[in-house]
């Protein structure tokens, strides 16, 4: 689907600030007014590349991932690479951060030879504890519990393909799960309206519901849990959905591939959204169990402005998080 232009709000001069938290460990690293600024850099940053060309040269970028990557690991590397910077990848698909050494030691020998960690955990304490422990900036790439950058790019795209996000209603159908929680806690700060529809057992973390509830008596956002995907569909401007088995839950594919049935996204089930909602998904996408082949390669999916809505987002992001990194580290007397 051809996505209209959004021309963005351009200074002749951008120089972002710096985001109030030294990392993106949670969507709630940001704060509401913040949350936009990142889709407005973002767009900013798509529509004049060259402007930023330079932004990050000599800056370095430490990736480790626990969890196989496509879309993740290209995007990162590709804006990384895009602002003048270099990237490192480390993989731990085969033993997991902290195993072999300390995470306080993995944490205090990075920062001594880069400027910032971007990690794919299982355990989203293992990226709270890296960002305890290392002076520079962590980003968190997807944990058990959030998967903040991709909300943001989700985000994103909504506002390139409507112009704007807080009169849109977004249904998410399928198991509450790390992208359901950044996708709740996103359209909190944006002022926007979700409703998310799971088997019951396989709702959203209540305290993560409890949080966007919290930002969204703020920002006006409208949040709505239920069980019917009918009902969650019913006129909105985009239908979400995502794997039924997320990785490290494959010992309940079987029990789960009965479940969600009623929640897979068809024709019939997209007949119910507005006539020109769009289809989402995070991917990889499982053709024929979360979504059937007509919906995703139809004219309503956005699936591919997504995965490249991730790489603009994480530029803004790199961007606003290394902005006056030179704080890192307080200098000392050599007379000291």
């Amino acid at each position: 689907m051809n996505s209209p232009t959004i021309t963005p709000q351009v200074r002749s001069n951008p120089s972002p600030k710096r985001l109030r938290s030294q990392d993106l460990v949670s969507t709630t690293d940001l704060a509401p007014r913040e949350v936009q600024a990142v889709l407005e850099l973002a767009s900013l940053m798509k529509a004049r590349p060259d402007d930023f060309r330079s932004a990050l040269a000599g800056k370095q970028l430490v990736m480790f991932f626990e969890k196989p990557s496509l879309r993740t690991r290209l995007t990162f590397e590709a804006g990384m690479a895009g602002l003048g910077g270099v990237s490192f990848f480390v993989d731990q698909t085969q033993s997991r951060l902290g195993e072999r050494e300390r995470l306080s030691d993995i944490a205090h020998n990075l920062e001594r030879w880069v400027n910032v960690i971007v990690l794919r955990t299982f355990s989203h304490a293992t990226i709270e504890k890296m960002a305890e422990y290392a002076s520079i900036p962590v980003v968190n790439a997807l944990s058990d519990l959030e998967h903040p950058c991709q909300a943001l790019a989700d985000y994103f795209t909504l506002q390139e393909h409507f112009g704007r996000v807080n009169n849109l209603t977004l249904a998410y159908v399928g198991d509450g799960n790390n992208v359901a929680h950044s996708l709740l806690l996103t359209c909190a700060a944006l002022g926007s309206s979700i409703r998310v529809a799971t088997p019951a057992g396989y709702e959203p973390d209540a305290q993560i519901v409890a949080h966007a509830r919290e930002i969204a008596e703020e920002t006006g956002a409208s949040i709505t849990l239920l069980a019917d995907p009918q009902e969650a569909v019913s006129g909105v401007n985009a239908v979400y959905t995502d794997a039924w088995v997320s990785m490290g839950d494959e010992a309940e594919t079987e029990l789960r591939e009965k479940l969600f049935v009623p929640y897979r996204v068809d024709e019939d089930l997209m007949a119910h959204a507005a006539p020109d909602a769009v289809f989402m998904h995070c991917l990889p996408a499982h053709r024929g169990q979360e979504v059937t082949d007509a919906v995703i390669d139809s004219p309503r999916s956005v699936v591919f402005d997504q995965a490249e809505a991730r790489m603009h987002v994480q530029k803004a992001i790199l961007l606003l998080l290394l902005e006056g990194e030179s704080r890192r580290f307080p200098v000392r007397s050599v007379h000291a």
